[in-house]
């Protein structure tokens, strides 16, 4: 029996790397994940986070044999202990999420990434982590209570129980450790303020983020990135608070400090229904129509300048 590409099971991965300047170590990084016959989706590369996120999609087993191969590549080509950057990390290869696409569920990226997590602790000596729906332990299912402490704080503490790895040795190298999960679709977004008051832009996270009453399904951090202040975000269920729910949230509270937001930036990838005016649910608009105009209108209510279709979820799935 013939089956159509449609019927194959496809995963999309979205490795973090801790590495946003050396150009030729990037392009190490993007050739590794290509090697299996993974189709690289995105690649995006911030100098002051100092780091890169890919996004790889492709059935299966191939997504697994590119991840791990940029791993390898990653944990000889960054040193952490030299690595600063204002993002937090853990490891050269700091998180590799696997998410469900087509025909597959959650828990079988559960699966594949304990299959993957293992693989790396056994054959590159890495410490792994396993998070999200992956997570062996009930405290690790959160990434941010796994990397707390940093690259720094794991040196020290690799050898306590509560910090002993799920697979791969308890000492850390230079690699640092390998952070590796199941999760939903998730959209990294972050909003540049006009204003380098690194303050207000903390303040404002912890006013929209979930933990601390905040916005359902919004992890939010303020950092200060290249003398301008930002609000990073991850949006964990974009259907429970919006990017354009996320920005008007913001800008109500920088406008409390009189500070007016500057621009948006995506990081990887964007759900075509994520995107205001194409589909929000009370729109009504035809969510398969993506035409410039449409397009245009999303990125100037999510001040997203740089938002063209190649950046869209289901434009790049196209490729596959």
């Amino acid at each position: 029996m013939n089956h159509s590409s449609d019927d194959l099971p496809i995963i999309e991965a979205v490795p973090n790397f801790s590495e946003g300047r050396r150009r030729n170590v990037i392009d190490e990084l993007a050739a590794a994940v290509r090697t299996s016959g993974a189709r690289l989706l995105d690649r995006t590369s911030d100098a002051h986070h100092n780091r890169t996120v890919l996004t790889v999609a492709g059935p299966p087993q191939q997504v697994l044999q590119g991840l791990f191969n940029a791993v390898e590549v990653a944990a000889t080509r960054i040193d952490l202990r030299r690595h600063r950057g204002v993002h937090p990390r853990l490891g050269a290869a700091d998180v590799v999420p696997l998410v469900p696409i087509r025909n597959t569920l959650l828990a079988d990226c559960a699966l594949l990434a304990r299959q993957l997590g293992r693989r790396i602790g056994d054959e590159l000596d890495l410490p792994v982590y396993l998070y999200g729906e992956a997570a062996a332990r009930v405290e690790r299912r959160n990434l941010a209570d796994v990397r707390r402490g940093e690259y720094e704080a794991l040196v020290r503490e690799i050898h306590l129980p509560q910090r002993l790895p799920d697979f791969g040795p308890a000492r850390v190298g230079p690699a640092g450790a390998v952070v590796v999960g199941a999760r939903p679709l998730l959209i990294a977004f972050n909003v540049f303020l006009r204003s380098s008051e690194v303050a207000v832009a903390r303040t404002i996270a912890r006013r929209i983020r979930e933990r601390d009453g905040g916005l359902p399904a919004v992890r939010a951090l303020g950092l200060l990135v290249d003398g301008q202040a930002q609000v990073s975000m991850n949006l964990v269920d974009y259907r429970v608070t919006t990017p354009h729910a996320a920005v008007n949230a913001i800008r109500r509270q920088a406008a409390r400090h009189a500070i007016a937001l500057d621009r948006s930036e995506l990081i990887g990838l964007i759900p075509q229904d994520a995107l205001p005016g194409i589909g929000e649910r009370n729109n009504g608009a035809d969510a398969k129509a993506l035409s410039p105009r449409a397009l245009a209108a999303a990125a100037a209510a999510l001040l997203l300048p740089e938002l063209t279709p190649d950046r869209v979820l289901e434009v790049a799935l196209r490729r596959l």
